[in-house]
């Protein structure tokens, strides 16, 4: 069994404990929280650390705060030569104290604490400095996913940047749309049909080919229409960036 500790209580840490807890190649030795409370629907009370100087050492240690907190948290490890590694999408593996053997862990994917996901489907991008570690590493991931990949920093933060712009952009995009619905007494469940068959289309699909609407059409005037019926500004110029795009796509500006 590999016995790993987590280090943080927030979603990415959470969705790891119930993923972690139900494999049978993994044993989550230790946790770490400031709050107590706010893990025991997951781990047993004694398996919960409030003190960093309480962690003992493991086969891995994964480190699941915010970014900005990661290269502190190493810093303060009670250990040395030990294997730890961090789990954002942006950071460089760099940020991790030189004290222990280091390595990425992340999961690409978007986590809400009262949503439910299917581990085994989720990207786990992996990161380390020797093969052993690697390998260690791959093991872990592979007990909850199968969707296993190594990607070096440079390519996580392309893959983050990108993960942006399908995920929280769009996801953005939906907000907008049922607000111009809640503002018309449209039910925005109408368009629900509509963003589905959209997702789904990137199956068989690629992205581009896939396009359709007014600005892939060059369709002025029902762009110039919406622009006319579109009274919020920040709306209006987000239309207009987006069909700018959408018609330069694969030409040279």
């Amino acid at each position: 069994m590999i016995q790993i500790t987590i280090i943080g209580s927030g979603n990415v840490a959470q969705h790891l404990i119930k993923a972690f807890g139900a494999s049978k190649t993994v044993e989550i030795k230790q946790v770490f929280s400031r709050n107590k409370e706010a893990l025991l629907h997951l781990v047993d009370y004694d398996k919960i650390v409030t003190d960093l100087n309480e962690l003992q050492p493991a086969d891995l240690h994964i480190i699941a705060v915010s970014d900005n907190a990661i290269s502190e948290v190493s810093e303060q490890l009670p250990f040395n030569n030990q294997f730890v590694v961090h789990t954002s999408g942006t950071s460089s593996i760099d940020v991790l104290d030189e004290k222990n053997r280091r390595g990425v862990f992340y999961p690409l994917q978007t986590f809400s604490k009262n949503k439910n996901v299917d581990y085994s489907i989720i990207p786990f991008c992996l990161e380390a400095e020797n093969t052993a570690d690697f390998n260690l590493l791959d093991t872990a991931a592979k007990s909850i996913s199968t969707a296993v990949y190594l990607i070096n920093s440079e390519q996580r933060k392309a893959l983050h940047v990108a993960a942006v712009f399908v995920n929280n952009f769009t996801n953005h995009l939906y907000q907008i749309g049922e607000e111009i619905c809640e503002e018309n007494q449209v039910p925005f469940a109408i368009l629900k049909p509509l963003i589905q068959e959209t997702a789904d289309k990137i199956n068989t699909l690629d992205p581009a080919d896939a396009q359709t609407g007014p600005a892939k059409r060059n369709d002025s005037v029902t762009i110039d229409s919406h622009l006319a019926f579109l009274q919020n500004e920040n709306k209006k110029n987000i239309y207009k960036i987006l069909t700018q795009s959408i018609q330069h796509n694969g030409k040279k500006l």
